[in-house]
């Protein structure tokens, strides 16, 4: 998981000890000390140390999914999955975060196909500048894919966290960022969008969009990616697809109160042909 501390920040780790509530699990707590503010975490580190995930608690007397879910905004944004859902996963990503494509990787495909009748799958850009230097530039890029066509863009960030390492080697020798308009510009072929508005796009890199959503992850108080929620309940971390498939399926038996995606999100995955000649 990557996390947002300051330079001069002293992190000190506890001692491992047993989970009394997560199976095949132990906690360890961290301390972040900046100086003029101290925060306490207590992680979920598996038995064999490579997974580590942060769960949040939440008061069942109040709705969750009110509190939470209303602060983020997801008009507009690609959306796979189900067209209706009453249970929303919204993923805070960055595509140069490891633990990042990890997760990844455990929603898509598989998640994705066991709940996808059921289940709207959405992310939100936050881009941890501090350590990933390309992260930024790879959302704009995305962004620009979704700005014709919800497909365009989850092809490019499977590519992206598929990929990130051979992106990063690439980045690297060149010294430059065109590899990653490469992954965009041939997800733009693919899906035959309008290459001159593509191009137009990629070339202006018109951080604002990110940027409102940096400062939304900001504002909910998320310090590192990834971050999910399953409708408000926050999993920090790389977490592993039982708990993730735990977390979605008491959102379903909860599900029946609670209100759907807003209509006016990007919702509509079947649409294979959305921005083809």
């Amino acid at each position: 998981m990557s996390y947002k501390i300051p330079p001069d920040a002293e992190i000190t780790v506890g001692a491992i000890a047993p989970s009394t509530e997560m199976p095949g699990f132990d906690t360890v707590s961290v301390n972040v000390d900046s100086g003029s503010q101290r925060k306490d975490y207590t992680f979920l580190l598996s038995k064999d140390r490579n997974t580590m995930v942060r769960l949040n608690r939440f008061d069942l007397t109040h709705d969750a999914f009110v509190d939470e879910m209303s602060k983020i905004n997801v008009k507009g944004r690609p959306v796979r999955g189900a067209k209706a859902a009453k249970v929303v996963v919204v993923g805070f990503d960055d595509f140069e975060c490891p633990f990042c494509a990890r997760s990844h990787q455990t929603l898509f495909p598989d998640l994705l196909k066991e709940y996808g009748d059921r289940v709207a799958f959405i992310y939100k850009d936050d881009p941890v500048e501090e350590i990933h230097p390309w992260a930024l530039h790879a959302a704009v890029d995305a962004n620009c894919l979704a700005a014709q066509n919800s497909d365009a863009y989850w092809d490019f960030a499977d590519n992206i966290h598929a990929n990130r390492q051979q992106v990063e080697a690439e980045k690297v020798v060149a010294g430059r960022l065109e590899v990653i308009d490469k992954f965009a510009f041939q997800q733009g072929q693919e899906h035959n969008l309008d290459a001159a508005r593509l191009q137009s796009c990629i070339s202006a890199q018109d951080e604002t969009p990110v940027r409102a959503s940096m400062r939304e992850a900001k504002a909910l108080g998320i310090t590192g990616t990834p971050a999910i929620f399953v409708n408000g309940q926050r999993i920090e971390g790389a977490a592993p697809a039982n708990i993730l498939r735990a977390a979605i399926e008491r959102a379903l038996r909860e599900s029946a109160g609670t209100a759907s995606l807003p209509a006016s999100a990007s919702i509509d995955p079947s649409k294979k042909n959305e921005g083809k000649n």
